[in-house]
């Protein structure tokens, strides 16, 4: 596999993500397609959706309900991909969808390896590679980023780091699609600031190439600790995404 594939397979598994073609990702212009359900897309995408919009850096594709169709093309005429994933924008985006008891819920920079960069780091303590067998007692809390309780067949395999037969940090991969694996990692507060995270997910994401899969990283802009970790690590930022969902969805998520 090389960075071109990678790249490739991401551009195609947004295109079936977002219901449309690859090519949308490239344009100089903005997209607007009308949401579908894909079997293929990827199992945690919640889908159709009202508003939903993805950027590769040279356009924005939206994917939108007949209802929303027009205030999110309205959106799009007056912004740009450097802008229209942030404040004061959003706002603006916002009050468009206000009429249809939207609002902006999820905002999130996705990441893929630069195999020139992405190479095996140390790790202070003793690691070792699991599968499902393996973890099937590790769905609690300290493990909530690194496994899924809510998608349990998707957690495919992990790495975890022990301090004399104590697990201190995971790192886990959901095999939220058929080519790409995503990676998520928790590591025990009092054992932060060490490397393990770096080191587990370095190690998760060349296990997860040697299965012909691309691991892929999200973070959120503002959660530098782990946008630093995936830079370390050999990944790049590749896509950004925006999702919109109902005011009920949002004020449960506030409220938990």
């Amino acid at each position: 596999m090389t960075n071109k594939d990678i790249w490739e397979i991401a551009l195609s598994q947004s295109a079936i993500d977002c219901h449309c073609s690859p090519e949308d990702f490239y344009k100089d212009t903005p997209v607007v397609v009308l949401s579908q359900s894909d079997p293929h897309a990827r199992k945690y995408i919640p889908l159709p959706l009202e508003c939903d919009m993805v950027s590769y850096g040279s356009n924005i594709v939206a994917q939108v309900s007949p209802r929303t169709r027009q205030a999110v093309e309205e959106y799009l005429k007056g912004t740009s991909p450097a802008h229209g994933f942030e404040t004061p924008e959003i706002y603006k985006l916002n009050q468009l969808l206000e009429p249809f008891q939207l609002k902006v819920c999820f905002m999130a920079e996705y990441f893929l390896p630069d195999l020139d960069q992405l190479k095996a780091l140390p790790c202070p303590y003793p690691v070792r590679i699991l599968y499902p067998e393996d973890f099937q007692e590790l769905y609690i809390k300290e493990w909530s980023n690194a496994l899924c309780a809510d998608r349990k067949a998707l957690d495919k395999i992990a790495v975890g780091a022990y301090d004399q037969g104590r697990l201190i940090g995971l790192a886990g991969a959901s095999a939220d699609c058929e080519r790409m694996y995503q990676i998520g990692v928790d590591v025990l507060p009092q054992y932060r600031r060490q490397g393990i995270a770096s080191a587990l997910t370095s190690a998760l994401a060349l296990e997860i190439l040697k299965l012909g899969k691309v691991p892929f990283y999200c973070a959120a802009w503002c959660n530098l600790k782990s946008v630093g970790n995936a830079i370390k690590c050999g990944f790049r930022p590749a896509w950004t995404e925006l999702t919109a969902r109902d005011e009920t969805f949002v004020e449960s998520m506030l409220r938990s």
